[in-house]
């Protein structure tokens, strides 16, 4: 491989969305795959959800509206990072089909690459990580409209890759999405 073959090749950018319930594991499946992905010289950006809500969507609350817009501006960031060479990891929520269709669209008419990673971890193994005591705070009434419990989740039905991270560790979690990169010509 030529160096300036390796350089077209390393700044590819790509968004990689994972989606799956709070507390399933995509915001530490994204850090793992970043830490790799930056070893090997790639640009990389992790959108966390917690964070664009707090400094990009401020003010937004959990309504079915809300959630769409929330998603949509975090689409917007990372088609324009993955369209300026940047692999753009973005471990979000995103609980409606629709929200993330229309992500995958703004994408596919930019040129951007688009994978959409379902992390398929039960809700039962999310509410016992409960990384964040949101499943504890909605079984003690103090918290409702909490995705996959009294909230709606819809499953992608077709994503790029899915992961049961209930059945493997973070680093093989990863490494499955990593493979995928690879295959697609993007790592």
């Amino acid at each position: 491989m030529t160096t300036s073959t390796k350089e077209l090749h390393v700044t590819t950018g790509a968004t990689v969305w994972l989606t799956g319930l709070p507390s399933a594991g995509k915001t530490t499946i994204a850090y793992e795959l970043a830490g790799r992905l930056r070893e090997e010289g790639h640009l990389v950006e992790v959108l966390d959800g917690d964070e664009i809500r707090e400094f990009i969507s401020a003010g937004l609350g959990f309504s079915r509206e809300d959630r769409h817009t929330n998603v949509q501006r975090i689409g917007f960031l990372a088609e324009l990072l993955a369209r300026n060479g940047v692999k753009t990891l973005v471990p979000v929520i995103a609980p409606y089909a629709d929200s993330r269709e229309a992500v995958r669209k703004r994408h596919q008419e930019s040129g951007a690459a688009y994978l959409e990673i379902h992390v398929a971890t039960p809700v039962e193994v999310c509410s016992v990580r409960d990384v964040k005591g949101l499943y504890a705070k909605q079984a003690a009434g103090e918290l409702s409209g909490l995705t996959g419990v009294d909230d709606p989740y819809e499953e992608p039905e077709s994503p790029d890759l899915r992961i049961e991270s209930q059945n493997q560790t973070v680093q093989e979690s990863a490494a499955a999405v990593h493979a995928l990169l690879t295959e697609r010509g993007l790592a």
